[in-house]
């Protein structure tokens, strides 16, 4: 696992997380609430919608969060499901490693 630092020289745990789906209120609200309720800090945050499809990507530091990886994991995706979006959490060595040229 790569850990990297912060400004303050803080050790971050960087996860990517995206969400695509067909656009609806609240999918951001309900997202950032489960990060929040998780203590995952949201490092950087994109979303764009094309044609009525949200996507949004996410840099989010799981450092402080007492949960473990997979459990963070599995329950975003769960909570996509229950609100019509596809969500998947990468651990950002394997995001870099998947996406390089």
């Amino acid at each position: 696992m790569i850990y990297t630092k912060g400004k303050a020289g803080k050790v971050m745990n960087k996860t990517i997380i995206t969400v695509v789906g067909k656009d609806q209120v609240g999918i951001i609200a309900k997202v950032c609430t489960y990060l929040a309720e998780s203590k995952v800090n949201i490092l950087d945050i994109s979303q764009t919608i094309v044609s009525g499809y949200f996507n949004m990507m996410m840099v989010v530091d799981t450092n402080e969060s007492p949960k473990e990886f997979a459990a963070v994991s599995a329950e975003l995706e769960k909570l996509g499901e229950e609100i019509g979006v596809i969500i998947k959490a990468q651990r950002e060595e394997i995001f870099n490693m998947m996406h390089r040229i």
